[in-house]
């Protein structure tokens, strides 16, 4: 029989995946031409070299519960300053995103990419897959690109991306229905 020191070198402990930074992919993706990031969480100790990279304003898609629990976006206001740091709080959940809740994030970061000609816009949610190509395509759309070119954009550089067909509604839609 085993002694008791041998039975943690027999069984790997399981690992507990927490939301986060997703180290296995990339931190950002430039839009060619666009001044415009998509990514996943940065990891904190990483903040203060995504000014080095380029990145001037940020916004955060990570929903409320997401950011109180880790203290990104309270980081983020502290590294670039609350006036460069939007909120988009959407649940990932595959439905119609409401524009109340990422509609101002959108309209902040095209805002800032037309007055300020040096300015770069990250974009992240979690994992840079959902709701930051989502609101990414939104800037897009917002700065005169046409639907089928903003999608493209967004699925060429950020090859992990994908464009949820109902979040996509919601945008169109409010383009639509929206006077800018």
């Amino acid at each position: 029989m085993d002694s008791p020191q041998n039975w943690g070198a027999r069984r790997p402990r399981p690992r507990m995946r927490l939301p986060g930074p997703d180290t296995a992919s990339p931190a950002l993706n430039w839009i060619a031409g666009e001044r415009v990031a998509i990514g996943g969480l940065p990891p904190t100790r990483l903040m203060a070299r995504l000014a080095e990279q380029g990145v001037t304003h940020i916004v955060n898609c990570r929903s409320r519960a997401q950011v109180r629990w880790s203290g990104d976006l309270a980081a983020e206001r502290v590294a670039f300053g609350p006036g460069r740091v939007a909120h988009a709080p959407m649940q990932d959940h595959g439905l119609r995103q409401r524009p109340a809740v990422w509609a101002a994030a959108a309209s902040f970061a095209a805002r800032v990419l037309t007055e300020q000609q040096q300015a770069g816009v990250l974009i992240h949610c979690s994992a840079g897959r959902r709701r930051s190509p989502m609101l990414a395509y939104a800037v897009l759309r917002l700065r005169g690109h046409a639907p089928g070119q903003a999608a493209a954009l967004v699925l060429s550089y950020r090859t992990e991306a994908e464009l949820v067909p109902a979040y996509v509604r919601s945008v169109e839609w409010w383009l639509a229905t929206t006077a800018r």
